[in-house]
């Protein structure tokens, strides 16, 4: 029977203990693996049913940011920052061994994390999926999860927590029963030595976040320099992240490119949806290259680019 996930701990180049999920492959690893980077108040778990999926063919490891989850907080919040956030994913890569290339899969924050390291060093990113997040913010959104990153008061117990996760994200997730977000909470919220839930996130997030949430950053320029790596983008057809003429812009810059649109999802889709497990599926199935000898090589169709 084969192992689910394992528990991998490594160092920040700045000190830091910091966690990651791994998913080792079911069958020997004839693929590349998957990076999974979770939005900026979310962690590893988000990525369990899309890991379980994937780890049939591939090795998935899933990130937990410094402040998240099982990662640790950081005493200088100003370093909650993008070039933080990336610095961190290579010191993970290096500690995993993985000197060549991988396939991000990058919900919002994760994302742009994914299209800046592919910016840095485009040979070690084989492709990119990313969750509801393009080059273009809209600064609506931004500032609805500057209302609410590090600020939601306490709960007193799981069914209160399940409430306000719904509160949180029920527009962008309409359809949900009362147990799946039962289930969501338990994804975004930890027990505290009192047994009581509390989200798992360091609440200083918000201090180095609010000193950009009015100004959504444009990342076009660094959306130009990649437009060689190969890329698929989820939107969420509700979502007031990533508007649909940002989509049809990548697009036109970017040849090849792979879209999915999502009905009765905001920001983000939860990549358990059917039809985003196809689509990651067929990219992966493209995109997503071969092993051999301890070497990476990058399998693909020419003509489907």
């Amino acid at each position: 029977m084969s192992i689910e996930h394992s528990d991998h701990f490594y160092p920040s180049t700045d000190g830091l203990k910091l966690y990651c999920r791994v998913y080792p492959a079911e069958r020997a690893a004839a693929a590349l693996p998957v990076l999974c980077l979770p939005g900026l108040t979310r962690n590893s778990r988000d990525f369990a049913a899309l890991a379980r999926h994937l780890q049939a063919q591939r090795e998935v490891l899933t990130a937990d940011l410094r402040g998240r989850g099982r990662s640790a907080w950081d005493t200088d919040p100003s370093r909650y920052q993008l070039n933080s956030y990336v610095q961190d994913i290579w010191a993970l890569l290096a500690s995993r061994h993985l000197s060549r290339v991988v396939v991000v899969v990058g919900t919002s924050l994760g994302g742009l994390m994914g299209m800046v390291m592919a910016a840095m060093d485009p040979a070690r990113i084989a492709g990119l999926v990313l969750n509801d997040v393009g080059p273009e913010i809209d600064p609506a959104g931004l500032r609805r999860i500057a209302g609410y990153a590090g600020k939601l008061p306490p709960v007193s117990s799981w069914d209160e927590a399940a409430t306000q996760a719904k509160g949180v994200y029920g527009l962008a997730l309409p359809g949900l029963s009362d147990a799946d977000w039962r289930d969501y909470a338990r994804l975004g919220y930890r027990e505290n030595a009192d047994g009581v839930p509390v989200p798992d996130v360091d609440p200083r997030i918000s201090e180095a976040f609010k000193q950009t949430n009015t100004a959504a950053p444009d990342l076009w320029s660094v959306f130009a320099q990649i437009k060689q790596v190969p890329m698929l983008v989820i939107r969420g057809a509700l979502s007031d992240i990533l508007s649909a003429s940002t989509v049809a812009r990548m697009a036109r810059d970017k040849p090849g490119l792979m879209h999915l649109e999502v009905a009765n999802r905001g920001h983000t889709p939860l990549l358990n949806e059917p039809e985003c497990l196809a689509a990651i599926d067929a990219f992966l199935a493209r995109y997503g290259g071969i092993v051999r000898h301890g070497e990476y090589f990058i399998a693909t169709n020419p003509r489907a680019r």
